[in-house]
């Protein structure tokens, strides 16, 4: 029995890893322009701003932060609030899925911030996916709203 049908304080707690997942969608959404704007600087043969470039190291790094701590706190909220295996929706796959492609381009953007790696385009689309698949994530996950 799900317990966010009969407790109204579980039905409340459901609702803060999807709101706080949104924020955390957004969050990535803001990193991404950024990144983009990094890659039209790039594309068009300007040099890139140190400024700019640590603007999106430093928001790109709280993004990665608190989607890890969403994303470890949505396993939590299944089997705590709903009773739920962890990971056994669509929605469960799609997280992990987008965790993975944004943990890459985190290592692939760090490598490149140290000057360890020349790989902007994989760390771009590494992260684009990303944020596609949070995206699918987030809408498969509206269903499961109690």
């Amino acid at each position: 029995m799900d317990p966010t049908q009969v407790d109204p304080w579980a039905r409340w707690l459901a609702f803060v890893h999807p709101a706080f997942m949104l924020g955390v969608l957004v969050l990535l959404l803001l990193t991404l322009r950024f990144g983009l704007a990094l890659r039209r600087l790039r594309r068009g043969g300007r040099p890139l701003g140190g400024d700019q470039v640590k603007q999106h190291v430093r928001w790109a790094r709280v993004a990665v932060g608190v989607l890890a701590v969403g994303f470890l706190a949505g396993p939590v909220s299944a089997v705590w609030l709903r009773n739920w295996a962890p990971f056994g929706t669509l929605h469960g796959g799609l997280a992990v899925l987008a965790v993975a492609l944004f943990f890459s381009a985190a290592w692939f953007g760090q490598a490149l911030y140290q000057g360890r790696s020349r790989a902007a385009t994989l760390h771009g689309g590494l992260a684009l996916a990303g944020v596609g698949l949070a995206a699918l994530a987030a809408l498969a996950g509206l269903v499961l709203l109690p």
